[in-house]
This record gives C-alpha cells, structure tokens and sequence, in this order.
C-alpha cells in the first residue's frame, strides 16, 4: 500500500485535475472576461504520453483521482485517446471530465467507450438571453443538447457546476434544481471567487452557502445536511423528497484544512492550491530526461513543502478586491484559470 504523501498540514496527495487546453470557446465573465488572450505555445503543451507519464508518477505517490479541464477539455483533439491511457491505470478510482458542454452531445458516446467515468457540465443559468450576457456565446441550446445526451450515453454520477452571482443568476437556484431532477444530476452551486480572470469581482457579488440555504428553504422547507467523510470541494444538503445537492463555499467558508487537490496546466506546470501565484516546472526536467525516481522526488519535495490555504488567507483580509488585475494577467497567462484549471 502507498505510504501517503503529506503536506505541513497532514493534507494528503490524492486528486489531481489536468488541463489539457487553456483554450476555451465561451467567454464566462467572471473567468475569460476578455475576449482575445495570449494562448499557451503549442510546442509547449504536453503530449499525451507524457501527460499519461506525469500521472503514472501522482498514483506511485497516493494519487487516485484525475480530472481532466481546461479552459474546454473537448477542444483538446482526439481527447478519447488520453482517456483510454489513464482509464488502463487500474490504481485510478474516479476519472472525470470537466466541461462546458458546447460540444459535449457529439463526443460523448466517445468518452464513455474510451473509459471515462463521470462528466461534470458547467451550467450558470436556464435562460438563452442570459446565457448570452454571461458567456457572450449563442451556444445555450448546444449545452443543454451536451447535458442531455450524458445519460444516454451510459454516464452516470453526473454533476451541474453553476457559479452563483448576486444580482446575475441568484433567482435560478430552485429552477436548477429542479433541472438537476430530470437530467438526472446533483447540481453544486459555487460561491463566486475572486481568483483568475474574476477582475471585476465585488464581495456584494457573492451570495454565501448560508444566504443561498436560507433562499432554498423558503421554497422546499427543511434542508438536512448530508453527513458524510469527504474532502470534496462540496457540502451536501438533501432535500425532504430525497434530492441532494452541493454547495462549494470557497469565499465565505474555505476548505482548505481538507483539500488534497492540486493542479497541472497544459504546458506541464504544477499549482498547488488555486490562488497559488507561482507553479513547479514538471514539463522541463520531463523533456530533459529525468527518470520517474526524479520526478517523484520533485512532486514529493513541492507536496510535503506545501502551506497553502489561499482560500483562508483571502478570507481573512477583510475588505478584499480581485486577487489578479489585468494587466498582471497579461504578464503571465498561468494566472488565469482557463490556464491552470478550475
């Protein structure tokens, strides 16, 4: 059995979320709000053998979940070919896709017969007209078509990611829920986070796990907390006619004492907390033939050195403004989150 690997904080390496693009064909406000970016060279973003590489090192070490992200993972061409790399690893127990759906209903029969396990679908809003101001994307219809063709194509386990912003789609929660029934899905709301390319994010913008539990009893009665030993990123709730859903409260109340995730870009560099300003370079000793015996010794050396808790220590500011300005972000595209992942 794999001795685990722990950070300063007894957090244990176990889940990992890939991007295999930093490119993305919707452009959210609170992530991508401009409209041109500075994209990752293409030489410089992994290959799938060594992507496949990388992980193989993250399972010798405790690693049992990989999600694949982006920016928009299903731009990456022939995606199902990494999936049935990693799906061979009988050591990883869960395999998901993040997605944003657009191109979801032609590629996942696709997905499922490469092995991935589970697809998760951002969904911000029901509404076309608004899903136009959010995204600044015609493309609503095609993600609901995504959604919808999940079940059919032997998916289960599926969940909807919607970032709830005050003033912006806060009337949406029940009608996502209810949403969530008929897919079927377990809807996870997500407490809005001044992270990435979040640079016009305002505190009066985020509406809290508890002003979002407060709006949900109103309209379904007493909500029970799931009670369950986890570290993931979601408190669960059921309702009384057994529907659960999650809330991810990163801003209001951070998780950071239990988060074993880290992340690794496209182009080989490895973060481990999401607000973390500067990456480990897995890519270059990679390419410069450093042994697996190298490799472990330099993820074990970034893990067991890792104090982070950005998510707290943003918190704990007080009055808070966006973590990245612009122009920070165009001085290095690793900050954005399309870049490292969500």
């Amino acid at each position: 059995m794999t001795t685990p690997v722990l950070d300063t904080r007894g957090r244990r390496l176990r889940n990992l979320r890939v991007s295999v693009t930093d490119r993305c064909n919707l452009r959210c406000g609170y992530c991508m709000p401009e409209e041109e970016y500075v994209w990752l060279p293409r030489e410089e973003i992994l290959h799938f053998e060594e992507i496949s590489r990388l992980v193989d090192v993250f399972i010798e070490l405790g690693v049992d979940k990989v999600r694949l992200t982006g920016g928009e993972p299903l731009l990456r061409r022939d995606l199902p070919a990494l999936i049935r790399l990693l799906a061979a690893k009988p050591a990883l127990r869960d395999l998901a896709i993040t997605t944003n759906g657009v191109l979801l209903a032609a590629a996942a029969p696709a997905l499922r017969a490469a092995g991935l396990h589970r697809v998760t679908v951002s969904l911000d809003t029901l509404r076309p007209e608004r899903f136009v101001a959010l995204t600044r994307r015609d493309t609503h219809a095609q993600v609901l078509e995504g959604i919808a063709s999940v079940p059919g194509a032997g998916f289960t386990g599926t969940k909807l990611d919607t970032v709830v912003i005050r003033g912006i789609n806060d009337d949406e929660l029940a009608d996502l829920i209810e949403y969530g029934k008929r897919v079927p899905a377990e809807v996870r709301f997500i407490e809005y986070m001044d992270v990435g390319g979040a640079t016009r994010w305002s505190f009066d913008q985020v509406m809290s796990r508890k002003e979002m539990l407060e709006r949900l009893e109103r309209r379904y009665g007493r909500i029970e907390p799931v009670v369950e030993d986890s570290t993931a990123p979601a408190d669960r709730f059921r309702l009384s006619d057994g529907t659960v859903f999650g809330i991810i409260s990163s801003t209001t109340a951070p998780f950071c004492a239990a988060c074993d995730r880290s992340r690794l870009t496209a182009d080989g560099l490895w973060y481990l907390c999401l607000y973390a300003m500067r990456g480990l370079d897995l890519r270059g000793p990679l390419r410069g033939g450093a042994s697996n015996a190298q490799l472990t010794g330099l993820i074990t050396g970034g893990w067991t050195a890792r104090t982070d808790r950005g998510a707290e220590d943003r918190l704990a500011l007080g009055q808070r403004t966006p973590l990245i300005q612009v122009g920070g972000l165009k001085r290095d595209p690793h900050l954005e989150m399309h870049t490292r992942g969500g």
